[in-house]
Formats: C-alpha cells, sequence, structure tokens
C-alpha cells in the first residue's frame, strides 16, 4: 500500500523545511499534536523517503565561495555506457554541487561553486575538459541571485 502525506504530514515538512533543529516537542506544539504522534509522523516520513536528510544551508559567500557557473556539457557519445561514465566521474568532483542529464540542446547542465575565475578556469581545464566523450562546453556565470530557495512550496499544485 502506497503512503500519502496528509495535511499534518505537510505541515511537520513545512516545519523542517522552515527550522530542522526543532523538537519534536516544538513541532508538536506548533500543531498542537502529541510529541509521540510527531515523533511517529516523522520517523514515518524519513522511512518512505519524504525526508532524505537533514542539513545546515551555508552562506557560500562567508565561506569564499563567490562564483557560481551553470555549465551545459554535450558528450560525443550518448550510449548508455558514456552516460554513466560522466556521472560516476562528474560525482567525484566537489566543484559540482548538482548535474542533471537533460534532453535538448545538450546532455548535462552542472551548477559549479567555486572561489573564482581561476579556480573555474582550472576545474574547466584540469578536470572537467579532460574527461572521455566531451564534445562541447559552454558556462554562464551568476551575476547575482535574485531568489534562492531550499525549501519546497507544499501547499502549491
Amino acid at each position: 500500500m502506497s503512503f500519502t502525506p496528509d495535511s499534518v504530514d505537510i505541515s511537520i515538512l513545512d516545519i523542517l523545511q522552515e527550522d530542522a533543529r526543532l523538537t519534536n516537542k516544538e513541532i508538536a506544539a506548533r500543531l498542537n499534536k502529541s510529541v509521540t504522534t510527531v515523533f511517529e509522523r516523522i520517523k514515518r516520513l524519513e522511512a518512505e523517503g519524504y525526508i532524505e536528510r537533514y542539513i545546515a544551508v551555508l552562506n557560500r559567500n562567508k565561506l569564499g565561495k563567490h562564483l557560481v557557473a551553470y555549465t551545459s556539457v554535450t558528450l560525443k557519445e550518448q550510449s548508455h555506457d558514456w552516460l554513466v561514465a560522466f556521472e560516476e566521474k562528474i560525482n567525484t568532483f566537489p566543484e559540482v554541487m548538482e548535474c542533471y542529464k537533460m534532453n535538448g540542446q545538450f546532455d548535462y547542465l552542472i551548477k559549479v561553486v567555486v572561489t573564482d575565475m581561476d579556480a573555474y578556469e582550472a576545474f574547466n581545464l584540469n578536470k572537467l575538459s579532460k574527461l572521455d566523450n566531451i564534445y562541447k562546453i559552454r558556462s554562464l556565470f551568476v551575476l547575482a541571485e535574485a531568489k534562492k530557495e531550499v525549501a519546497l512550496n507544499l501547499r502549491f499544485k
């Protein structure tokens, strides 16, 4: 039987996205539910994969990561083996924050976060462009963040 979160589960998820450090007691108080109910619901949401992990959202600029690049990658060949090989290798690069297989004009879109343009050039020349099967690399550089959201809007259909 498939589990579908109800309105209480959605409220718990909203609260956890806002502040995952809240205790079950604090969440229960906000929802006017028992601590046991909240605890059991959170455990079920975790077990069912609705909650993947708990993290802290860091300020990249304070940590010296000032440059964000969205880089499209087109491969020479798109066979299963080449796609898997690319994904395995790209996952070893700490500069790559996100990687998406795409359809359309290119094969992958990756988000790269580094200290500055020199670091991006080093990443591009010494890592990305040296991968087997690379045909084309194009990069767009973020000038400013107009909106940055990490929480999913669970009330919007």
